[in-house]
């Protein structure tokens, strides 16, 4: 069994101290890629050192996450993310990059901005993107819906909407990646995922954030990728082995998509 982990930030300190025992863990239980996405430039270094420790294995991503814009550093962010991106051939996403509201909308305008920028990079470069999204679907869906053609590929990092917002970003050409959340008791999730072909589906952990039960509010990590399989095994009453086979050709065709 072999599975991609298509969002984690392995490169995160809070791996400092047994970041290889981490990744031996997970390619010891069949988690064998993982895709790190950046924050901004300052963690790009970072990302490329893993990747060349860990080639063929770990890969990197490039993005400005929306948490990190402000109407003082995204002339900078940005140019030097192109700089990064136009010079750079081994980045596999832009991301991550979206929109995020849960701490107000003060920066909104900028973060719109900065979003349908690296959107249109990503077309251009012919990459797909990973979509970071809180409390802001109907501006991520404005943007993306203005974006869409046939070059609009990636992933909506962390899904926690409804089965109408999954429908519409499928619509858009983007697949669903799903995480601990679905683990959680009474999550929402749960009562329509099975309704959304696992074609649309790929499988992520966010470590180290959003661990899945019962490590919730402990460090995450891409071993706990088995859960969230087992979890969705569960939900359409297929085998892990199968599952396993449908999510990591999504991966396969999500990035060859472009040929």
């Amino acid at each position: 069994m072999k599975i991609t982990d298509t969002h984690t930030h392995l490169y995160m300190n809070q791996f400092d101290v047994d970041r290889d025992l981490v990744i031996k863990r997970a390619i010891d239980s069949g988690i064998n890629r993982f895709y790190l996405p950046s924050i901004n430039t300052s963690t790009i270094p970072k990302i490329l050192k893993l990747e060349e420790k860990y080639p063929n294995i770990c890969f990197s991503m490039i993005g400005l996450h929306p948490s990190e814009v402000d109407s003082e550093n995204l002339e900078y962010e940005l140019k030097n993310i192109e700089k990064w991106l136009n010079n750079h051939r081994s980045f596999l996403f832009v991301g991550e990059i979206g929109i995020d509201l849960h701490l107000g909308n003060k920066y909104l305008h900028e973060q719109k901005y900065v979003f349908q920028t690296q959107v249109q990079w990503a077309k251009k470069k012919k990459k797909p993107i990973s979509i970071h999204c809180r409390k802001a679907f109907d501006q991520v869906f404005e943007i993306l819906s203005k974006e869409k053609d046939s070059n609009l590929k990636g992933i909506f990092h962390c899904f926690s909407g409804t089965l109408e917002q999954a429908k519409q970003i499928i619509d858009f050409g983007i697949k669903l990646g799903i995480g601990g959340m679905i683990t959680f008791k009474n999550n929402y999730m749960n009562q329509f995922l099975h309704k959304i072909s696992l074609d649309n589906i790929v499988l992520e952990t966010d470590s180290p954030y959003l661990s899945p039960y019962p490590f919730r509010g402990k460090r995450n990590e891409p071993v706990y990728l088995k859960i969230i399989l087992n979890k969705l095994s569960q939900i359409y009453s297929i085998s892990e082995e199968k599952i396993a086979q449908i999510i990591n050709l999504n991966v396969e065709n999500l990035m060859f998509s472009f040929s």
